[in-house]
């Protein structure tokens, strides 16, 4: 699995003109499930969300995660970030997983989420989405679960 995870002092995300998810302050994650993620992928992306310490503490340090605080966050699906466009000039998405297995766990890592007691937004599976967002530093930081291929260090 691969996320796109950003600090945001408010997100929504729109479909077909009407709001489905927002929230303010959290976090916005883009997330893209890949050929071969399992269950153990979804458990350590829902743990690295959960406890991603990048919100400040009161010396202004990011030692805070949303388990620590009130914040919420929006998960949005994003086979997207599976493209690669290394070669030629259109994206291959070919190590992207088909939907209906990459829409099974992408509600799963949402459902461990709110099993961790957080408020988890969404948006809507294969949709045309608008996600609109307010970034907050910015910060941005990119994940990759073990079984995405990653590098084996810094877990």
């Amino acid at each position: 699995m691969k996320a796109v995870v950003q600090r945001v002092l408010e997100a929504s995300v729109t479909v077909n003109g009407e709001r489905v998810s927002q929230v303010g302050p959290g976090l916005l994650v883009l997330l893209g499930v890949g050929k071969g993620d399992t269950e153990a992928d979804v458990a350590w992306m829902a743990e690295k969300l959960a406890t991603l310490r990048i919100f400040e503490d009161a010396a202004g340090k990011m030692n805070l995660s949303l388990e620590d605080t009130s914040r919420q966050l929006i998960v949005v699906s994003q086979f997207t970030l599976y493209g690669d466009a290394r070669k030629g000039r259109r994206p291959s998405f070919i190590d992207a997983m088909e939907p209906a297995g990459a829409k099974a766990l992408y509600e799963r890592v949402c459902e461990v989420l709110r099993g961790r007691g957080l408020t988890v937004g969404t948006g809507i599976f294969a949709a045309d989405m608008k996600v609109a967002l307010v970034n907050d530093g910015p910060v941005t930081i990119l994940l990759e679960s073990p079984g995405s291929g990653a590098p084996t260090t810094a877990r």
